[in-house]
């Protein structure tokens, strides 16, 4: 299996109105948005002069295959065509073509085949550079994935045969079942999956920010127009998260070391 099939650092936000999602995450993570330019419609998201992340409006294919606003990551494959063909084999969907950004990359928005979007990534040339990627653990990066699966088992064997992804260790949730830790190769653990509790609507990935004390955090997202629906919690390890809707009704989740 190839090593390019992991998570990538690029993060995205898709909905209707990237203005005001720009300035409540703004306001909650201290991104700068600038626009991509070129004649692009797409914002990118920056700490620093380090860019890692995009809005865009949400294409109307997209919104027609059923999206809403949400944030998305992306894995990288080094066959964009073939991983898509294998995505759709095991059950996964496409919701538009491949795209080709002429000497960067191709990607394309897909689906487990519980429903829960992310990108396929194909890079046309080398990974940036550590110096054009934000340090790991900073605020407003992500610090944690974790799929809110339909099914863990069937979802768990899809990401595992499509691109490698391996177990590490589980966690007992009692009457909401295992949470699975796996990792991509990068480090020990990336993220964790679970089968989603029967209130959630449907199968999504979390992203959880990182952010330097959780309830100030808490506070300038309910003060941007934002709700905390879950926590402030200390999970396993000691750190504190808490899951909340922006605005546009994306989920977006916040990971401290400290409350």
């Amino acid at each position: 299996m190839s090593d390019m099939h992991s998570t990538s650092g690029w993060i995205e936000y898709m909905a209707d109105d990237v203005a005001s999602a720009a300035k409540f995450y703004a306001a909650l993570l201290g991104f700068e948005i600038k626009d991509a330019g070129g004649g692009m419609d797409y914002n990118i998201l920056h700490k620093g002069d380090v860019g890692y992340g995009g809005m865009m409006k949400m294409p109307a294919p997209a919104k027609a295959g059923g999206m809403t606003p949400c944030w998305l990551g992306y894995v990288m494959v080094d066959d964009i065509e073939a991983s898509l063909k294998a995505l759709q084999a095991a059950g996964g969907r496409s919701y538009m073509p491949i795209t080709d950004v002429p000497g960067m990359l191709k990607f394309t928005p897909v689906s487990d085949p519980g429903g829960a979007p992310f990108y396929l990534m194909q890079p046309m040339g080398p990974p940036p550079s550590a110096d054009m990627q934000p340090k790991e653990g900073s605020p407003g990066t992500v610090g944690w994935r974790e799929l809110m699966a339909g099914d863990l088992d069937r979802e768990f064997a899809f990401y595992s045969g499509l691109f490698g992804w391996k177990k590490t260790a589980v966690h007992d949730m009692g009457p909401m079942g295992p949470y699975q830790l796996w990792s991509a190769g990068a480090k020990d653990q990336e993220g964790g999956m679970m089968t989603k509790p029967p209130h959630l609507p449907r199968p999504f990935w979390n992203l959880y920010f990182n952010v330097d004390g959780l309830d100030a955090a808490c506070a300038r997202a309910t003060g941007a127009g934002g709700k905390i629906v879950n926590g402030p919690m200390e999970v396993p390890g000691g750190q504190w998260i808490a899951q909340g809707v922006d605005p546009q009704g994306a989920g977006f989740c916040l990971v401290a070391n400290a409350r």
